[in-house]
């Protein structure tokens, strides 16, 4: 059961990342995209990993989605065609791209570099304490100084978007 419901949950991911790539309109683009963020938040629940399953649809399904809209329909639905004449050189660096990427990947799968590897907390011990215990308990301890890090960059990143949106005064 859980092989066919993986089989299905990654066929409408690629599906839907398909999609993405593919599609003329930026909005069906980043519906396709939504699509995609459902499907992955899905596989978590699969994996039980249901707070990175809330995270992906509270941050990426719920935010950035309706970011990428917002700005899409400040600039103009109609006008948000991706594709622009000319460009043939495009597609063909892509697949050039994409085929690399993929012969790495199946390098990595054959070699083993992409294995999983043990986390320091046993099934047991998630079982009573709980995933987002852990996770917490893993980022502010051994991972404290990264996460002080990001959290600099993130209020930097938003100082800066401020300064910038701020109009001059005339």
């Amino acid at each position: 059961m859980e092989t066919l419901l993986f089989v299905v949950l990654g066929a409408v991911a690629v599906a839907a990342a398909g999609a993405v790539v593919l599609s003329k309109n930026a909005v069906h683009s980043a519906l396709f995209l939504l699509l995609n963020f459902i499907s992955l938040a899905v596989f978590y629940v699969v994996l039980n990993a249901q707070f990175l399953a809330v995270a992906q649809v509270i941050v990426y399904a719920g935010a950035i989605v309706v970011l990428f809209l917002f700005v899409i329909m400040l600039i103009g639905g109609e006008a948000g065609r991706l594709t622009a004449p000319g460009q043939s050189i495009v597609p063909i660096s892509a697949a050039i791209l994409s085929l690399i990427f993929l012969v790495a990947l199946a390098y990595g799968i054959a070699s083993g570099a992409l294995a999983g590897v043990q986390g320091p907390a046993s099934e047991d011990v998630l079982a009573q304490v709980g995933n987002v215990q852990a996770l917490g308990q893993v980022l502010y301890t051994d991972y404290l100084l990264p996460v002080q890090l990001v959290a600099v960059l993130l209020l930097v990143a938003m100082v800066g978007a401020v300064v910038l949106a701020k109009r001059p005064k005339t």
